[in-house]
């Protein structure tokens, strides 16, 4: 069942190159090419995908086999909700498209929808603010622009 792994690795690495492709989309940083921008993040994670893909194509789990019960369809459910966090981020903004994609994520797992909703809230708002002002990289704030200090 070495197959399984290293078809998902080839599967990554396409996925890495095209992620890594939209991260040279980005504008150019005011502070020119070597200030950290808003592709720094994003390259990062190119790079950490790409070589964990290469990992399962070259050294396969020998005993690995796809998920196609219960664990399959919750991949599905968690591809889906992550598909959708990404085409509610620009409209919704950062916090309302974390709460709700880290909350029915949590939901799915196991726990009680108000404390799953409780942890994408906290999470959205957590690592908003993170961004914002410890990183001073803006994310979007979609319906709650209403906050945006000037």
């Amino acid at each position: 069942m070495t197959f399984n792994d290293r078809i998902f690795g080839v599967l990554m690495i396409a996925l890495a190159v095209a992620y890594g492709w939209g991260t040279t989309l980005f504008p150019e940083p005011f502070g020119g090419a070597e200030s950290v921008g808003p592709e720094t993040f994003p390259r990062l994670l190119t790079v950490v995908l790409a070589l964990s893909s290469l990992y399962l194509i070259v050294r396969p789990d020998p005993d690995n086999a796809w998920p196609w019960s219960r664990t399959g369809v919750e991949l599905i459910i968690a591809v889906v909700v992550l598909v959708f966090y990404t085409m509610l981020l620009q409209p919704l903004g950062f916090i309302l498209s974390t709460l709700l994609a880290v909350g029915t994520l949590c939901w799915r797992m196991g726990a009680t929808p108000v404390k799953a909703y409780l942890t994408g809230a906290v999470a959205g708002i957590v690592v908003f603010l993170i961004f914002n002002f410890a990183l001073d990289l803006s994310l979007p704030l979609g319906l709650l622009s209403f906050l945006e200090v000037s």
